[in-house]
């Protein structure tokens, strides 16, 4: 098969288009044709530094395709089936092996494309706002990073939940335009406004109850500054890719909480295999959607990431093999 593959850790320039090894299918697992990539903010950073966990190395969280292959001990899954899926690694193929029970079905109706984005980024986006956010109606939010595929899934389940405001930052007053009819009630231009002091402004000195961030680095303790009493911010990335640098102390006076938040540590777990397949039903049924920015070939992944991080995108880049 054909993958976007890497031997060392660097640049977008690291990525080569290459032919390689189809993978095997485990017996409690399937082996997908891949027909949609989402590039997760995952990959990019994995790309950067991450462990090379296969040489050459295919990276990639998710993909969505047709089952071509099942493992002798799954029952739930049957050849023909379309799925979207995630995994350590991997989606950057023409091929990819999962376990099944990281493999959702996808309803009729609901377009391959749109669906592998779904699992990491829409389960994401809803731990950090409710089971670690314990966000509830009325609440104040601020997503940092709104434009990202998290960001924009955040901002969509925040207002669907009935947040006071949902306030969201970014790199350009355009790419805040675009999030406006997803639920954005404020955008911050972190360019050229500092973030606590728009936040304090908006919400007349009160702060936000939830913050989701998935850029850490120095956005960290900003975001640690925005909250209100008793306010919680869950830790989710570092897109930024800067140390971590946050004053504990900042956090005793308001009784506030900080949550580091990680997907995959319960990816199969019953209640994160339920909430996953509710928000894929959820954007089959129209009441979320999907923002798909732009498409690549996948022979064109090097490009691909280099557009990610140039910051231009607004929801996912998808790779299409």
């Amino acid at each position: 098969m054909k993958a976007a593959v890497y031997y060392e850790n660097g640049s977008p320039d690291v990525l080569k288009y290459e032919d390689v090894p189809d993978p095997q299918c485990h017996p409690k697992g399937i082996v997908i044709r891949v027909e949609a990539v989402s590039i997760e903010g995952g990959d990019t950073l994995n790309r950067f530094r991450g462990p090379l966990m296969t040489n050459p190395h295919v990276v990639g969280y998710q993909a969505a395709g047709e089952v071509v292959e099942v493992g002798a001990e799954v029952t739930t899954l049957k050849v023909g089936d379309r799925v979207c899926t995630t995994a350590a690694f991997g989606s950057h193929a023409e091929l990819r092996a999962v376990p099944a029970i990281t493999a959702w079905k996808i309803p009729n109706g609901l377009s391959t494309r749109k669906a592998a984005v779904i699992p990491v980024t829409f389960g994401t986006a809803d731990d950090c706002l409710f089971e670690f956010g314990r966000m509830k109606a009325g609440d104040v939010v601020l997503v940092q990073a709104g434009a990202s595929g998290v960001g924009v899934a955040a901002i969509q389940l925040a207002a669907k939940a009935g947040a006071k405001m949902v306030l969201a930052t970014a790199s350009s007053d355009e790419r805040l335009e675009r999030l406006k009819p997803y639920g954005l009630t404020h955008g911050i231009n972190y360019r050229t406004h500092d973030v606590v002091q728009e936040v304090m402004r908006l919400t007349d000195k009160k702060g936000c109850d939830v913050i989701v961030d998935s850029v850490g680095g120095p956005t960290l303790q900003s975001s640690i500054l925005s909250l209100a009493y008793r306010g919680r911010v869950s830790m989710v990335g570092q897109a930024g890719r800067e140390p971590m640098t946050v004053d504990v102390g900042s956090m005793m006076g308001g009784n506030r909480t900080l949550s580091g938040v990680f997907l995959g540590a319960e990816i199969a777990t019953p209640r994160v295999q339920k909430n996953i397949a509710s928000l894929i039903d959820r954007v089959a049924n129209g009441d979320l959607d999907v923002l798909i920015d732009r498409e690549f070939p996948l022979s064109e992944a090097a490009e691909a990431h280099r557009y990610i991080e140039s910051r231009q995108a607004v929801g996912r880049v998808l790779l299409i093999p």
